[in-house]
C-alpha cells in the first residue's frame, strides 16, 4: 500500500456520501473509494447484520470535518485529560493533530517510533505497508473498512522494537468537532518478539448531543512472547453513528488483552477479530456497555484459532436501561489441525427496564480434535434481594441500582490487572450513570 493513501485531501460528490473526500491522487486509495461505493448497504437479511437496525445506516448527511480554529483548540486539549503519568499522548481533532507529548528520550534510543499515522507512513514506508489495514474486514464491515481506507488521513502508529518493554501506558485522544462531520481514527501497533505497551484510545465529541460519523480502524500485531493491552473508550455524541473495526495477529506466546467501553453513539457497530497464529498465543477480548435512552450497540466478534495450542478469553457485559438495545454475535473457529486450543466466550445482560432488548448468539466451528471450547449468554434483571439489602441500609433506590449495575461491569475492568487504567474507566463509567439521558 502506497504512502499515498494518507495524503489526498480532494471532496468527490456521489449519490452515497454527497461531500466525503475521496482519493483520487493515490490509486490505493481511489481504489477503497471505488470499494466503498460499489459494495451494497447492508440489510437486515444478511446474517452478519441481523437483528441491526440498517436503517440507521445513512452516510448521506455527513461531510468531511474540517480543522478547528484556535479557540476550540485550547478547548479540547484542556478536556483531553486521562492518566496521570503516562509515557507519551497525541491529541487530535477532526482528522488533526493538534498536539504530542513525546517519548523518552531513552524508549527512542531503543528504537521505539511513536509517531502521526501519516508521518510514519513517510518516514518508514515499509514498516507501514507490511501492516497497515493487511487483515480484510470478515464480519460484515467490508463497506466501512472501505470508506474508512478511503478517508483515512491521520492516526497513532506505535512500533516496539524486540525485548522493548514501555512500562507507562500510551494515550491518543480523537476528537470530533462539528455537527454532522466525519472522522477516521486510525492505530497501529506493531509489537516486536518480546515487547510490552498498554495503550489507550478516547473518542470523544466536542458536542455530546451533535450528529456526526466515527469510522474507526485498530491494527495490533503481536510478535513472539510479546505482550499488548489495548484500551479503546468510546464515549462519542449520543446522536453519533459509529463504526469500529478491530483486527488482532497474536504470535507464538504472546499476549494480547483488549477492552472496549461502549458509552456514548446513537447507533455503533464493532466488529473485533482475533487470529492466534501462534502456538503459546493468548487473546483476551473484554468489553463493557453502558446503553440507555434509545442507543443500539452492535458488537460481532470472531476468536480463530490457528494453530495448536492457543487460547481465548472472551467476556462481554451490557448494561441496558430505557429502550436501549445490544447484539452480540460471536463465533470461536477452531481450524483443522488446531489441536489444544482453549477458547471460552460469555456474554452476560442486564436489563434495569422492561423496554430494553439484548440479542445474544455465541457460536462455535470445530474442526480439530482435543479441544476445549465453551460458550455462552444470560440476560436478566437486577436480584431483587440485593437491591432490598442496599434500600435497607438507607441508599436511594437509583443510587441501589447504580451500585449494582457497577459491580456487574466492574468483573471486566478487573481482568485488565492495571490499577490506574482500571480507575479510570471506573470514573468514566460512573460519569456516563450520572449524566442525563438524550
Amino acid at each position: 500500500m502506497s504512502t499515498a493513501i494518507l495524503e489526498s485531501e480532494e471532496v468527490l460528490t456521489t449519490t452515497t456520501a454527497p461531500i466525503l473526500r475521496a482519493g483520487p491522487a493515490s490509486p490505493e486509495q481511489a481504489a477503497a473509494w471505488e470499494k466503498f461505493t460499489a459494495l451494497p448497504m447492508p440489510v437486515r437479511t444478511n446474517e452478519e447484520w441481523r437483528f441491526a437496525n440498517v436503517k440507521d445506516l445513512d452516510l448521506s448527511a455527513y461531510t468531511q470535518a474540517q480543522p478547528v480554529d484556535d479557540a476550540t483548540r485550547e478547548e479540547l486539549l484542556a478536556r483531553s485529560q486521562g492518566l496521570a503519568a503516562v509515557a507519551g499522548r497525541m491529541v487530535f481533532a477532526n482528522d488533526e493533530l493538534l498536539a504530542q507529548e513525546t517519548l523518552a528520550d531513552s524508549l527512542r534510543q531503543r528504537g521505539v517510533i511513536w509517531l502521526p499515522l501519516n508521518q510514519a507512513a513517510a518516514e518508514h514506508p515499509e514498516l507501514f505497508r507490511k501492516h497497515f489495514m493487511r487483515e480484510e474486514a470478515i464480519l460484515g464491515g467490508q463497506k466501512f473498512a472501505a470508506l474508512h481506507a478511503s478517508q483515512v488521513r491521520v492516526g497513532t502508529f506505535l512500533y516496539i522494537p524486540r525485548g522493548v518493554e514501555i512500562d507507562l501506558p500510551i494515550e491518543a485522544f480523537h476528537w470530533q468537532h462539528g455537527a454532522h462531520s466525519s472522522v477516521f481514527p486510525h492505530t497501529l501497533i506493531i509489537a516486536e518478539d518480546m515487547a510490552k505497551v498498554t495503550l489507550i484510545d478516547y473518542y470523544e465529541s466536542a458536542d455530546p448531543s451533535a450528529p456526526g460519523l466515527a469510522c474507526a480502524v485498530n491494527d495490533l500485531w503481536l510478535g513472539a512472547g510479546a505482550s499488548v493491552t489495548y484500551v479503546c473508550v468510546q464515549n462519542w455524541s449520543r446522536q453519533a453513528l459509529t463504526f469500529q473495526m478491530n483486527s488482532t495477529v497474536v504470535g507464538r506466546d504472546a499476549q494480547s488483552k483488549s477492552l472496549f467501553a461502549q458509552l456514548g453513539g446513537r447507533h455503533v457497530r464493532s466488529e473485533s477479530v482475533s487470529h492466534l497464529r501462534g502456538p503459546g498465543g493468548r487473546s483476551d477480548m473484554l468489553a463493557v456497555t453502558v446503553a440507555d435512552a434509545a442507543q443500539e450497540v452492535d458488537a460481532r466478534t470472531f476468536q480463530i484459532h490457528e494453530v495448536p495450542n492457543t487460547q481465548s478469553d472472551l467476556l462481554y457485559k451490557n448494561s441496558l436501561d430505557d429502550t436501549a438495545r445490544t447484539i452480540f454475535a460471536g463465533l470461536i473457529r477452531v481450524d483443522p489441525g488446531a489441536h489444544r486450543t482453549d477458547a471460552y466466550q460469555k456474554v452476560r445482560n442486564l436489563l434495569l427496564s422492561d423496554e430494553a432488548e439484548a440479542n445474544s448468539a455465541p457460536g462455535l466451528e470445530i474442526e480439530a480434535d482435543d479441544v476445549r471450547c465453551t460458550h455462552g449468554a444470560t440476560c436478566g434483571q437486577i436480584e431483587q434481594e440485593e437491591l432490598f439489602y442496599l434500600l435497607s441500609r438507607g441508599i436511594p433506590k437509583k443510587d441501589a441500582q447504580r451500585l449494582i449495575v457497577f459491580g456487574f461491569l466492574n468483573e471486566v475492568l478487573e481482568r485488565l490487572g492495571h490499577e490506574p487504567v482500571q480507575e479510570r474507566l471506573r470514573e468514566l463509567v460512573r460519569a456516563k450513570f450520572g449524566t442525563d439521558r438524550g
